[in-house]
């Protein structure tokens, strides 16, 4: 909502670059120097007060207020993440251990399990703001030569958006911020006294405890990474991600249900997107274990072109409003295989260097997001999918040069593959 919210001057674009800006900068150095000092359990607590300052910062909007919590979240963001998929990484290999299955299966349980919660926010974030706003919300006949200016081939006017309601009052966005910072407090709090503290690389740790890491080899931690040919591979699909989040939240949203339905629908229409994300979330991070990775990042391929195709050749329209809300379940499917299944194989791939190797994750789509918002009002829509396919269809092609090296470097039985990912992660879950 920061474009909507926040437009003078651009300022609430403004924000989001800046933002993640500040995300990439933190991948480079932030994740490792945190989580080792800190361990995973207060990394992701005193990360998510980051958030907390931005909600705050909004509560009076400038450039002075929240250009900085822009930054301080960036800075919180990489951390976060990178501790959260240490965390799981590690407890599903525990379990694995304990239980005698593969941990490779648990992990991308285990990522399932949380991208339905975290994917669920959408609802509930949207409903909130959906049903604040709509108390002061006026529908507005939109006329058809402001219809012609919808989808692919936009006028690029900047005016999409005041089709719909005009902009709230002081009073909701306050209520609107105030629930959104409680509920940031209340999370907190919730870390702080029920998860437990969880420690990777316990035996070296022990070891080392005399050997603080340096800035630099902590900064320069995340491009080491990347001698790791696999790693250099992944950097196009990871950067997908951010790619086409941004358009779904951004293009989708602003040209094509914005300007033909009005902006009060653009809440429901990602509470859409949101359910059917967590709820594939939680059923591809069961059945991977059958169907096996590459069957699903297929078929999040194929559902994605198809609707990048469809997305170029429809021009919407009010009457088929059903329509608006296909094409955000379907983005939600495929969304859902590429949170979970990429965090999970980089938690496979990477299990000696997981820190690093999820700095890097947020790092390169932190990136994705950056380029999309950068091209975000130079470029017609059209261009925007023409380039979000071009990146998908590189990113398959790295990925399955990935699966390769690996089919190639572990030639063998179930048992070599259980032993690689679980004896190298037996010891860090050993306190």
């Amino acid at each position: 909502m920061q474009s909507s919210l926040h437009s003078e001057e651009g300022l609430g674009v403004a924000s989001l670059s800046v933002l993640y800006a500040a995300l990439i900068l933190s991948s480079m150095f932030l994740p490792p120097i945190l989580i080792k000092k800190l361990g995973c359990k207060w990394t992701i607590a005193g990360s998510m007060c980051c958030y907390i300052a931005f909600s705050l910062g909004n509560f009076y909007a400038s450039w002075y207020t929240l250009i900085p919590t822009s930054v301080i979240l960036g800075l919180g963001g990489a951390p976060l993440w990178s501790a959260k998929c240490t965390y799981l990484t590690i407890a599903g290999s525990s379990y694995a251990q304990k239980a005698g299955k593969n941990a490779k299966d648990i992990i991308n349980q285990y990522f399932g399990v949380f991208f339905l919660i975290f994917q669920s926010s959408g609802i509930w974030g949207n409903l909130i703001s959906s049903l604040i706003f709509s108390q002061g919300s006026k529908k507005v006949e939109i006329s058809e030569e402001s219809l012609a200016c919808c989808g692919a081939y936009d006028c690029m006017t900047g005016t999409t958006n005041s089709t719909g309601s005009a902009q709230p009052s002081n009073s909701l966005i306050y209520t609107l911020l105030g629930i959104y910072t409680a509920s940031g407090v209340l999370a907190v709090l919730l870390i702080v006294i029920f998860l437990d503290q969880i420690k990777s690389d316990q035996a070296e740790t022990e070891k080392e405890t005399l050997k603080t890491p340096t800035f630099w080899s902590t900064f320069l931690a995340t491009f080491q990474h990347l001698k790791d040919k696999r790693q250099c591979l992944l950097i196009p699909l990871t950067m997908y991600s951010g790619f086409e989040q941004g358009f779904l939240s951004g293009d989708y949203t602003k040209t094509y249900v914005s300007c033909a339905l009005g902006i009060h629908y653009v809440g429901y229409v990602m509470i859409c997107f949101s359910a059917v994300n967590s709820l594939c979330s939680l059923l591809f991070g069961k059945i991977s274990q059958f169907t096996g990775r590459k069957f699903l990042f297929a078929l999040a391929t194929v559902t994605n072109t198809t609707c990048i195709i469809a997305l170029l050749l429809w021009k919407p329209q009010p009457k088929q409003l059903a329509v608006f809300f296909v094409f955000p379940a379907l983005w939600g499917l495929s969304d859902a295989i590429w949170q979970t299944q990429t965090n999970g194989l980089y938690g496979i791939l990477f299990e000696k260097h997981k820190e690093a190797a999820f700095a890097n994750y947020r790092l390169w789509e932190s990136l994705g997001f950056v380029i999309a918002f950068g091209y975000s009002t130079k470029l017609q829509v059209y261009i925007k999918l023409y380039i979000l396919l071009s990146v998908l269809v590189l990113s398959m092609v790295t990925y399955g040069a990935v699966e390769y090296i690996e089919a190639k470097s572990s030639p063998g039985t179930p048992t070599t593959t259980k032993k690689e990912n679980v004896a190298p992660l037996a010891q860090e879950t050993h306190m």
